[in-house]
């Protein structure tokens, strides 16, 4: 018997260009023999609709485009993820298709709330699971989060399974793909049987999707493995014996391919197709300008130098530099003008105030205002710079460098920054990112001889905290235990909740770690609570 995975990369709401995407994966699987073709959780109508699952029109199309894959189905058996409405109740359901008809429909049973996962607030869970008899062999049916709970072992222990296929729509963070491993292969060997994983690949919004679908024998071992962060058909045959695969992770390569891939697809599937980012000569900003390039092609993006008064010439040079080492386009535009002149309309409103950081912002907002006309001439998407570790903290201005359609380091602390940017010049055959921009104390250059670490605590510092408070949830006691000065740590969790109504306007950006700002991550702006 012969299986595939069909690891493809569709977009929420497209139904058209999903089915072309399906109907495209069902001609290849018939080409090799394929006896069941499985594509990933909700594949029909992407992953996640959110709320246009409460439109009328979007159940309509999503009810024509399953009937148009039905009709494609010939000689082969598909399963496929769909939203199904029934009646008043919605379910995250897999279609069972055979010869051009719908066989059966089996219900999403475990449904995620929490986190990214909003699922029940659409959905209505599905109560059993059930074993289908197809070419002699019995294969069970199961949707991502069914997978990852003992429920699934108190329905199907002790009975015989040949195969057990979940479909999933499995966002990526650093360390997911691990554990996903340790689950299934947990899974298999309680279940005596392998299990067929197929994952959704590609970026939506802020998530991205890794694939790398895979087959775990009934031993707990890999034995074949889609591709990661591309699309990908995995064929297996349950008569072939396939050598043992050892899992490599490399974190920040699989960073680099996840914030390349969410960046690429948020690009082209909102119909964007070049980019802009304000070069600042500072890693944030260089970082950015390599990923983009590998992403979108060179020929795509565009950098934007804007030196005032306080930007030394080693940093100008070295923004420069940055963009002839990847051969992008760039323009230099001076802010001292402009800065001069607010300074000048706002004198007699401020007579007597000494300089403060209402002079930085009002900086930073005008090179956010060149970036956004920039953006508005040309149609060109702003790519914003700024990483995890200053949104946390809320070291960055509103309407000023936290501007952008999409920030593709959001979900980055500065010391995986830096990683990053030793990964991209290791990776290619001439230094990418010079070294005066890798050993420069990290500063905005907003007044002179500005450094970051005046205003904040040190990042080597400051970054191990934020993991412990927002990606674990550690409390101030448990933080404290782990050795930090308690001063220290009082002043990050208190810049923490007090800059959430900053984060709530930023842009979008790519997940990558556990828990990033936005849907992992929910906190009222209005908050006396007290860690």
């Amino acid at each position: 018997m012969k299986f595939a995975l069909a690891q493809i990369n569709p977009t929420v709401g497209d139904f058209e260009g999903n089915y072309t995407k399906i109907v495209s994966a069902i001609q290849k699987a018939l080409t090799k023999g394929v006896d069941v073709l499985v594509f990933p959780e909700l594949a029909l109508c992407g992953y996640p609709p959110e709320d246009l699952l409460f439109k009328p029109t979007f159940h309509e199309k999503n009810t024509y485009w399953l009937k148009k894959v039905q009709e494609s189905i010939d000689g082969l058996t598909c399963i496929i993820g769909f939203a199904q409405r029934d009646g008043e109740s919605l379910y995250n359901a897999a279609a069972v298709i055979s010869e051009r008809k719908i066989v059966d429909i089996y219900y999403k049973i475990e449904l995620p709330n929490y986190g990214v996962f909003d699922e029940k607030r659409y959905f209505h869970p599905g109560s059993n699971f059930v074993i289908y008899t197809m070419y002699q062999k019995n294969i069970a049916l199961s949707i991502c989060e069914d997978v990852w709970t003992d429920t699934i072992l108190d329905n199907l222990q002790g009975k015989k399974i040949d195969v057990l296929i979940n479909i999933s729509s499995s966002p990526f963070h650093l360390g997911k793909v691990q554990k996903r491993v340790e689950t299934l292969a947990q899974k298999a060997r309680a279940l005596h049987c392998p299990i067929l994983y197929c994952n959704t690949v590609g970026g939506q919004d802020e998530l991205v999707f890794d694939g790398n679908s895979m087959v775990i024998d009934a031993a707990g071992q890999i034995v074949a493995q889609a591709k990661s962060f591309q699309e990908d058909l995995l064929v297996y045959s349950t008569q072939k014996q396939y050598a043992s695969l050892t899992l490599s992770s490399n974190a920040i390569e699989e960073a680099y391919r996840a914030l390349g891939t969410g960046l690429r697809d948020y690009v082209r599937k909102n119909g964007f197709k070049k980019v802009v980012i304000g070069m600042s000569g500072g890693i944030d900003s260089a970082v950015t300008a390599l990923v983009a390039c590998e992403a979108l092609g060179k020929e795509n993006v565009v950098g934007l130098l804007m030196p005032s008064r306080f930007t030394s010439k080693e940093t100008l040079k070295d923004a420069q530099v940055i963009c002839k080492n990847v051969g992008i386009e760039y323009h230099v535009i001076g802010i001292e003008e402009a800065f001069t002149a607010y300074l000048h309309s706002l004198a007699p409103l401020f007579k007597g105030k000494k300089p403060d950081s209402t002079e930085e912002n009002i900086q930073a907002r005008i090179r956010g205002n060149i970036l956004m006309a920039f953006s508005n001439k040309y149609g060109y998407l702003v790519l914003n710079t700024g990483n995890k570790s200053e949104l946390s903290v809320g070291y960055c201005t509103l309407y000023g460098d936290m501007v952008g359609g999409f920030g593709l380091l959001k979900d980055v602390t500065k010391d995986m920054v830096y990683a990053l940017a030793a990964y991209i010049n290791k990776k290619n055959t001439r230094q990418r990112i010079p070294v005066s921009v890798i050993e420069r104390a990290p500063s905005a250059e907003l007044r002179p001889n500005q450094k970051d670490e005046d205003s904040i605590p040190a990042y080597p510092v400051l970054d191990p905290i934020l993991r412990l408070y927002i990606e674990q949830d550690y409390s101030f006691d448990q933080i404290v235990k782990e050795g930090y000065d308690r001063q220290i740590v009082k002043k990050i969790i208190t810049l923490v909740d007090r800059n959430e109504y900053k984060r709530r306007q930023g842009p979008p950006g790519v997940k990558i770690t556990l828990k990033a700002f936005g849907k992992d991550r929910r906190m009222p702006i209005t908050n006396k609570f007290e860690q």
